[in-house]
């Protein structure tokens, strides 16, 4: 199959992003992903020894705060090749929209594909999202289901069917894969959660067969900084007692390796606190000022349950969702049920 990438990555800014590409770009850990969460049929017409990771990434670049994309080829027992695009969103809710995002990318993929040489027919791709919010996913996992359609239009409308791993559902005991993999997974899942703390021990204790090589310790390093760039749940200390709770020999040692660079966060966090704060409330104000106004203009008065509940967000994720819905919705009992459904 051609290589459908660029040459260069691009730059990656968002912690979420870099963990995810970092550690999935490991060909083992790629291949140990697909083995444990992809369908038993589906994966029984993969070569998964076969997966090589492309270059190249297909999320827009207003969408990369959200989700993060790598693309594997991947050769099929019939002789044929495919592609396994995963979709990483670290949101802490499900995106509605995801579907129509998948169907872009993977026309940019076949469209590149084609591009690198001529095909007779187009590979299939497999796609998968990998979800670590807070709420279940509940969003249909058809295309179809974005269109409102009568029976006769049935035949024109569209469609595809992607996978979901949604981290949110599953059981420690549930997540499955080598360690490499399964600590990920695991960070994945709680990294938004007040749980955090409680499981970082259990999560570091899988690292102990590793930590004597150089791989472990490279991997605990990326862990480690991971751990310090994308969550507030944790602090400094938090992570020094899990560490010593899961290396009583080796914790008081791997601390210092990154202390600079903690106490250099620290450093920039302490003086960007409070001037950050006030520009995240104004922010806040000013999207639920948003989502109001079009209420009001679209349907004139809005009840006073919803205004309580739309001073009570402070998820701007989810006040974007909610804008876009008051400018789809056509009443505002539609527009109700809609934000029952997302704040459930």
């Amino acid at each position: 199959m051609p290589d459908v990438g660029s040459d260069l990555m691009p730059e990656i800014t968002n912690p979420h992003d870099r963990f995810f590409k970092e550690v999935f770009a490991r060909k083992e850990v790629a291949a140990d992903f697909l083995l444990n969460y992809l369908p038993v049929d589906v994966l029984a017409c993969l070569d998964e020894n076969s997966i090589n990771l492309t270059k190249d990434s297909f999320v827009d670049n207003e969408l990369a705060t959200h989700f993060s994309d790598l693309l594997y080829e991947v050769d099929l027992h019939d002789g044929s090749g495919a592609y396994v695009y995963v979709l990483f969103e670290h949101k802490s809710f499900p995106d509605s929209e995801v579907a129509f995002q998948l169907l872009r990318y993977m026309v940019r993929i076949w469209e590149q594909a084609c591009r690198q040489r001529q095909l007779k027919k187009l590979p299939p791709i497999i796609p998968v999202v990998l979800y670590h919010g807070v709420v279940n996913w509940k969003i249909s996992r058809k295309f179809s289901a974005m269109f409102e359609h009568t029976e006769a239009l049935g035949p024109f409308v569209p469609d595809f069917s992607y996978l979901v791993c949604d981290l949110s559902r599953y059981n420690n005991d549930d997540i499955k894969g080598m360690v490499l993999l399964k600590v990920t997974m695991l960070l994945f899942k709680y990294i938004m959660s007040e749980e955090l703390r409680g499981q970082l021990p259990e999560i570091f204790k899988l690292l102990k067969d590793l930590s004597a090589r150089e791989t472990g310790m490279e991997y605990l390093q990326t862990v480690l900084v991971y751990l310090s760039k994308s969550t507030d749940k944790i602090n400094r200390e938090d992570i020094k007692e899990a560490l010593e709770i899961a290396f009583p020999s080796e914790g008081g040692e791997i601390m210092p390796t990154i202390a600079e660079e903690w106490i250099q966060e620290g450093f920039e966090r302490g003086m960007q606190q409070g001037m950050q704060q006030g520009m995240q409330q104004g922010m806040l104000q000013t999207a639920r000022d948003n989502v109001l106004d079009i209420l009001e203009v679209r349907f004139e008065t809005v009840p006073q349950s919803i205004l309580k509940r739309l001073k009570e967000i402070n998820n701007p994720d989810i006040l974007k969702m909610l804008l876009k819905k008051a400018i789809r919705s056509s009443s505002m009992d539609e527009f109700r049920k809609i934000m029952d459904i997302i704040l459930e």
